[in-house]
């Protein structure tokens, strides 16, 4: 089986304290739906800096990454089934589903 990371982009912060436990929940659900296909539960991020030739930019880029988890599957194809259910997409985000090449 691959690895596969699931990069994060986007989504909204919960407005109350009660959508913040809706949103924990729904997310709980979802890790433990992927079973021992869950390698990392990875954890979400800070904004980033972008580094390139011309300097260092604070402003994460075109599509800041807002976290990530580790899984593994079969092919990619079942990889993006299981990023599907994934509730950042509920709440206006992606997720962008890569293969963790080994070297």
């Amino acid at each position: 089986m691959t690895e596969y990371m699931f990069a994060f982009h986007g989504g909204g912060m919960p407005e109350t304290p009660e959508e913040g436990a809706k949103m924990m929940e729904a997310w709980g659900a979802w890790m433990e739906g992927l079973g021992d296909k869950m390698v990392n539960p990875g954890n979400p991020v800070g904004m980033s800096k972008t580094v390139s030739a011309t300097g260092v930019a604070d402003n994460g880029g075109s599509n800041p990454l807002s976290g990530y988890t580790i899984v593994k599957a079969d092919s990619i194809e079942e990889a993006c089934e299981m990023a599907a259910g994934c509730p950042i997409c509920a709440s206006g985000g992606s997720v962008e589903v890569a293969p963790i090449v080994e070297m």
